[in-house]
């Protein structure tokens, strides 16, 4: 990724960032819990999502650590209370699954635009095809990492509720070390998930 591409993947990955935040907040009032409502998170106003560390300065970071070949981004994360969801056990699964969704649908809608432009008959048409090949690749990255079942992504909430009781032990070890877990994932075995982004994304755009 070249510094110009990095400027529009900031411009797209915050807005697609407060989308996945919404849909968590819009899905847990949905099953039972206001707090998000009621915290005033359950807006698509980005003054109410974006988090200087986790919007502005990590990209930018992982960025310049990994050569261009990684960048990440999240807004606040909204705030739910799991014990007013209605259904306790599959609640919170849902509430986690709605951010990536809520991805995986805005990379559907733009990818419709690209598959309907085709071959692009002029310089302005390419450029707007380029900018919504870019939120695709955004959308897909943001719901796919989101997806990997380490805490605090939307995967851990899954893989919970997935998991016996008696596998207490794994949902401890993964919460006691999940911030060296993550950091791990991220600089170490990325690309395990790479392939899958790029089938999803040659998928969508037919490409």
């Amino acid at each position: 990724m070249d510094f110009l591409s990095l400027i529009f993947y900031f411009i797209i990955i915050i807005p697609s960032a407060i989308i996945h935040e919404y849909a968590h907040g819009w899905m847990a009032w949905m099953l039972g819990d206001p707090t998000a409502k009621y915290a005033g998170r359950l807006s698509l106003d980005p003054r109410v999502h974006i988090d200087k560390w986790g919007t502005i300065l990590l990209p930018i970071f992982l960025y310049f650590v990994s050569g261009g070949s990684f960048v990440f981004a999240y807004a606040k994360p909204v705030p739910y209370n799991p014990y007013n969801l209605k259904d306790q056990k599959w609640g919170p699964a849902m509430v986690g699954l709605a951010g990536p969704m809520a991805n995986i649908a805005t990379a559907l809608f733009f990818s419709i635009f690209i598959r309907v432009a085709g071959i692009p008959s002029s310089s302005f048409i390419f450029s707007v095809i380029s900018f919504f090949t870019l939120i695709v690749y955004a959308n897909i990255v943001l719901a796919i990492f989101n997806l990997m079942p380490i805490p605090p992504l939307d995967g851990s909430k899954i893989l919970y509720a997935v998991l016996p009781n008696s596998a207490y032990k794994v949902r401890e070890f993964l919460e006691r070390y999940s911030i060296f877990l993550l950091f791990f994932f991220i600089f170490f075995a990325f690309e395990i998930i790479r392939p899958v982004i790029e089938a999803v994304f040659r998928l969508m755009v037919g490409s």
